[in-house]
């Protein structure tokens, strides 16, 4: 008998090796989304919605923590070192795989982050006072070549500040000033901080009557401003968008980023979703992760040309 149970535990205890463990369901303890600006803007907005869809579908308690500093590179170095597991993830704008990694402004590498999917298409645009002399580029030109204008924007390396340097420098004029701000809202033009600035339209919805769009930084006129020119239009060749997608840290499993690609399509489907997209003319959608890791590659080539062209 004892021989019998000796042989018993022996293939036990060779067996044990070979054991595949199952996975752990996910998420089996809160998950926390970085979003690396202040709150109140679309990205903290639709993240916000991700999480609570997250929270209403596990049962376990998600929640943003806004991680402003660096435009951005703050909250997404947080990002980049936290463990691959799926409990933090990036709400992380364009600039942060592309630029900041292009200008040598990060701690992390292009391959620190992977994809799980972009959802947002900021409505940004260059925005001035409704009183304000110059109504478009153009016009703005005219008056900078005689004027002192003041510019604010988000930070001096990301993709819309270069832009709109560049649409400057094309057009034969330069800021008399400029600074770069965490938040830029109705009170930046009211208490005069800047003459005109590079923002989204979802924080100056309140003074919306008060202020008017010069350039429109889409690739479809914007639904709240529908008559501001784009870009694009007035600039030709600067054909920007700005979006803002979900991270996670590269090596986090395939079943967790799929589990957090579900929710959040699910969430960007939503009448929350849908009411932030009516209001403030934002973008909102779900891509893939396949394509998205495609724009990404084609945003990085063309920030690195935005980035030589302006050191011509």
């Amino acid at each position: 008998m004892r021989r019998l149970l000796g042989i018993a535990l022996a293939g036990a205890a060779l067996a044990i090796p070979f054991a595949v463990p199952a996975l752990a369901d996910y998420p089996e303890r809160p998950v926390t989304f970085i979003v690396p600006w202040p709150p109140g803007d679309l990205e903290d907005q639709l993240t916000r919605i991700i999480a609570d869809e997250m929270t209403a579908e596990t049962g376990v308690p998600a929640k943003v923590v806004n991680r402003p500093g660096g435009g951005a590179v703050e909250g997404a170095t947080a990002v980049a070192q936290s463990d691959p597991d799926g409990y933090t993830v990036g709400s992380l704008v364009i600039d942060v795989p592309t630029m900041h990694i292009i200008q040598g402004n990060a701690p992390y590498k292009r391959d620190s982050f992977e994809p799980v999917g972009i959802f947002l298409t900021y409505p940004f645009a260059l925005v001035a006072k409704k009183d304000a002399p110059y109504d478009d580029l153009a016009s703005l030109a005219a008056y900078a070549k005689d004027h002192s204008v003041k510019l604010g924007h988000f930070g001096y390396d990301l993709i819309p500040t270069m832009a709109t340097f560049e649409a400057a420098k094309k057009l034969g004029f330069s800021f008399g000033a400029d600074a770069a701000f965490d938040g830029l809202d109705c009170s930046t033009l009211a208490n005069g901080d800047a003459d005109v600035m590079n923002t989204t339209m979802a924080t100056v919805l309140s003074c919306l009557d008060d202020v008017k769009v010069l350039a429109a930084y889409t690739d479809q006129p914007l639904s709240i401003k529908p008559d501001a020119k784009l870009l694009s239009e007035q600039v030709p060749g600067l054909n920007i968008t700005l979006w803002n997608g979900l991270f996670v840290p590269k090596g986090t499993p395939q079943e967790v980023k799929d589990k957090l690609a579900a929710i959040a399509e699910k969430a960007m489907q939503s009448d929350k979703a849908k009411a932030v997209a009516t209001a403030t003319g934002a973008g909102v959608y779900w891509m893939n992760a396949a394509d998205s890791a495609k724009r990404i590659d084609k945003d990085y080539a063309d920030a690195e040309a935005l980035v030589k062209d302006l050191k011509k």
